[in-house]
């Protein structure tokens, strides 16, 4: 049997705020934009993954979601307690520096060598998603 990682979700408030980081920063292509009830699905990929893709989703992807549960989930979300999603790189310094530069994201941890064997950065994308991204150490 063979299991592949397909599609991962991160809930965004605004796609339009969250497009710079994680296109014009991050270098994935777009490759579906949909929208149904006032509600919005950015599809994303790396290149070199064309099989794997990232969606950015609603935080509640609920037309019949009452108010009280759509202000629960934006403040989770502005929090930061959704998502947490890893990007493996080959130079977690270089990626931190574009990142960093493109000023769409907050700097959250600068490149660190853990004890785990990895040398990782993490930043909030602008809907407070904690993204990491690591490269793992030779060695």
């Amino acid at each position: 049997m063979d299991i592949r990682l397909s599609q991962c979700f991160i809930a965004v408030d605004d796609h339009d705020k969250a497009l710079p980081f994680y296109r014009d920063a991050l270098g994935l292509e777009v490759r579906n934009d949909v929208g149904f009830e006032n509600m919005r699905w950015v599809t994303l990929g790396s290149p070199a993954q064309p099989d794997v893709s990232v969606v950015l989703e609603p935080p509640l992807a609920d037309p019949n979601a009452s108010p009280a549960d759509q202000r629960a989930m934006a403040e989770l979300l502005s929090k930061g307690l959704l998502r947490a999603v890893i990007f493996a790189t080959d130079d977690v310094d270089a990626t931190f520096e574009r990142i960093r530069s493109a000023g769409v994201g907050e700097v959250l941890q600068e490149p660190t060598d853990q004890h785990y064997g990895v040398r990782d950065c993490a930043f909030r994308d602008p809907a407070g998603n904690m993204i990491r991204f690591q490269q793992a150490r030779k060695g």
